[in-house]
C-alpha cells in the first residue's frame, strides 16, 4: 500500500504547529516536539529543510522559534511534501531516477501516473490554513470529489 514516510507525516504536523503561531508568535521547537510527540532531533532535519525552501523562517533568541514565511492559504500540504519527499511516484515506473523500460507497453502505466495526478492535485488544494480552520473528513471528501477546493 501507498506510504508516506515519517519525514513527510511529522513536517506537515510540525507546518500546523507553527501556522497555529501566525502571524506573529514563533513556535519553538520544544513546543512543536511536545504537541506532536516528535524528537527534537528529528524535527530540527525537518525544520531546517523547510526553512531551506523559504516555507517557514527563524527567529532567534530568548522567545525565539519558526514562523511561516507566508500565509497558511498560501502553503498547500503538496508544497510541505515536496520538499521533504520529493516528487509524487507512487511506483518505481514513475520515479525520473528510475525510469521503466516497459512505459510503451505496460498497461497499467498510465493507470499510474493518473492516479498519481490525482494525489497530486488534491495535495495541491489542500492548505496549512484548511488544517487551521479544523475542516472535516467530509469537507476533505468534498474537496477530492470536486477538485476545486475545500468547502467552506
Amino acid at each position: 500500500m501507498l506510504r508516506l514516510s515519517t519525514k513527510g507525516q511529522y513536517g506537515v504536523r510540525a507546518m500546523y504547529e507553527i501556522a497555529r503561531g501566525y502571524p506573529e508568535r514563533p513556535v519553538n521547537i520544544k513546543e512543536i516536539s511536545e504537541r506532536q510527540d516528535v524528537s527534537i532531533h528529528y524535527l530540527e532535519q525537518i525544520l531546517n529543510k523547510l526553512r531551506r525552501a523559504g516555507l517557514i523562517r527563524s527567529v532567534k533568541g530568548p522567545g525565539g522559534g519558526y514562523l511561516l514565511a507566508k500565509m497558511p492559504e498560501e502553503i498547500s500540504i503538496s508544497d510541505i511534501l515536496l520538499e521533504l519527499e520529493g516528487p509524487l511516484a507512487i511506483t518505481s515506473c514513475l520515479n525520473p531516477e528510475e525510469g521503466c523500460v516497459r512505459v510503451e507497453i505496460c498497461v497499467t502505466h498510465l493507470l499510474w501516473k493518473a492516479l498519481g495526478r490525482q494525489i497530486e492535485d488534491f495535495l495541491n488544494t489542500v492548505t496549512l490554513g484548511d488544517l487551521l480552520q479544523g475542516k472535516s473528513f467530509d469537507d476533505f471528501t468534498m474537496l477530492a470529489k470536486s477538485g476545486k477546493g475545500v468547502v467552506v
